[in-house]
């Protein structure tokens, strides 16, 4: 019996990940997106029909480091950013904690899935394939 509720803690715990993730995800997104209209909501519209990257602090938005630090210095953008890697790490958390569940059940096809699945991930997002 006590297996048996262990196994619904778990299945439990994967089943609110995705609603939880996106839900912090979209708190963090929201506060940076108000923090930037607060702060550049009256500025005129830019022009996009030509695109032209502002090369004067690329690390700020495109690092984990940069964003943290951004973060940190309550800069909208970052905040931003910071919403979005949460929302990209909801189902890689989500894919985790399903290999985890099927390695106690012992279940080792369905466990070896989830580890190809989470190596895909971790290598396209680390290599940038």
């Amino acid at each position: 019996m006590k297996n048996n509720s262990r196994k619904t803690d778990l299945q439990q715990l994967i089943a609110r990940t995705l609603r939880w993730g996106v839900a912090v995800a979209c708190l963090i997104a929201f506060v940076g997106g108000v923090m930037y209209l607060c702060l550049h909501g009256g500025e005129p519209m830019p022009d996009y029909t030509h695109f032209s990257y502002d090369e004067t602090h690329p690390a700020d938005y495109t690092t984990l480091g940069g964003i943290l630090d951004g973060v940190t210095r309550w800069n909208a953008r970052s905040w931003i950013q910071l919403g979005v890697i949460a929302l990209l790490l909801t189902p890689i958390l989500r894919v985790l904690l399903s290999m985890v569940d099927f390695l106690r059940e012992h279940d080792w096809l369905y466990a070896g899935i989830c580890a190809v699945v989470l190596a895909v991930i971790i290598s396209n997002s680390v290599g940038g394939f």
